[in-house]
């Protein structure tokens, strides 16, 4: 099982150095986020100043692209990574999409099923075979030699999908690479919803549920004393109340016996109470979302957690932005034992 810290990006040379601060800790990649920032930017930015890193986003908007914009994009960066990069997408959510991006939603599941499809056939393309892609959203049957970027010496890069709900999940399995779990994940989801449903999807087609990479981000509350934990678990907590208040993801909290949650993270939202969100989150409903433990014990913590479900766990908090020096070596430490604990024997 790989780890790798989460790299919320900023400005490109912040975000280089971010990247070059998680080499340095330890880590052998990163995963990042695209919010006010482009995910591709920062990617590029990491790839050139951080030679030997795998890089992933996670996720990149994908309808705000078109499939040939985000397939060039991909494609120069598997190239610029010598092969370690992987193509996270998402959908993000309506409101982004048609208001702040000023595309189409609707349908989401299906209209990322097509364009995963796209993009595969722009890659194909670029190796010099006949682009003739025909979707309901999505046609292209155009690229000359001069406007292709050509083939390049790595293997296409693995497109990853972000899925929360079980319709998107066995999508994933028919026809991702893997899935980026949302943050927003517990034990017994993980389990009942993400494996079991992936597996379906697989199953559909005739794949190996094992081939679909899955990519769990973890909020982790570690620390050798309380004053340490206690600064972990307050950023923790607030990051589950900001998720836990979307609607869509109301049945993760259902699955813990706790139906009240989405609708009371709402109201205080709506009337701008950040501190009445996270008293929403208490210290039991918090402990499902979180691997809290000594930094010592963390490694054995993460195995237990997620040794027989992740491919790659995602430290959310081993970011840059949020942890200095010495915590950042200390989850470098976290993830190379991880790594350790987990190798195939031999």
């Amino acid at each position: 099982m790989l780890v790798d810290a989460m790299l919320t990006p900023s400005d490109l040379r912040r975000t280089a150095s971010g990247a070059l601060a998680a080499r340095e800790a330890g880590f052998g990649g990163v995963v990042i986020t695209e919010t006010s920032r482009s995910a591709y930017m920062a990617s590029t930015a990491v790839a050139l100043g951080t030679p030997g890193l795998r890089v992933a986003t996670g996720v990149a908007v994908a309808f705000a692209r078109s499939p040939m914009v985000t397939a060039g994009a991909a494609w120069e960066l598997q190239e610029a990574t010598e092969g370690r990069f992987r193509l996270g997408l998402g959908t993000q959510v309506r409101a982004h999409v048609e208001r702040r991006y000023a595309s189409e939603f609707d349908p989401p599941g299906p209209r990322m099923a097509e364009y995963i499809g796209a993009v595969r056939a722009a890659f194909a393309a670029f190796r010099g075979e006949p682009l003739d892609f025909r979707g309901q959203w999505w046609s292209m049957n155009l690229l000359p030699a001069m406007w292709s970027p050509g083939p390049i010496e790595q293997a296409d890069p693995p497109i990853d999908v972000a899925a929360v709900n079980p319709w998107m999940l066995r999508m994933a399995g028919e026809l991702a690479d893997g899935v980026h779990v949302h943050p927003l994940n517990h034990a017994h989801y993980l389990r009942s919803t993400v494996v079991a449903a992936v597996a379906e999807g697989a199953a559909r087609v005739g794949r190996d549920p094992e081939s679909v990479e899955l990519m769990v981000p973890c909020f982790t509350v570690a620390g050798d004393d309380e004053a340490e934990r206690s600064h972990w678990r307050e950023l923790a907590r607030m990051q589950v109340a900001f998720y836990g208040s979307t609607p869509n993801y109301s049945f993760i909290f259902e699955q813990l016996d706790a139906p009240e949650t989405t609708p009371e993270l709402r109201r205080h939202q709506k009337s701008g109470d950040p501190g009445g969100m996270a008293a929403v989150i208490t210290d039991d409903l918090l402990s499902h979302f979180v691997v809290e433990a000594s930094w010592d014990g963390l490694p054995a913590a993460l195995v237990d957690r997620y040794g027989s479900i992740a491919s790659k766990v995602v430290l959310y908090f081993a970011d840059p932005a949020l942890a200095d020096e010495r915590t950042m070596r200390r989850f470098g430490e976290v993830a190379r034992e991880v790594e350790r604990l987990t190798a195939p024997p031999g």
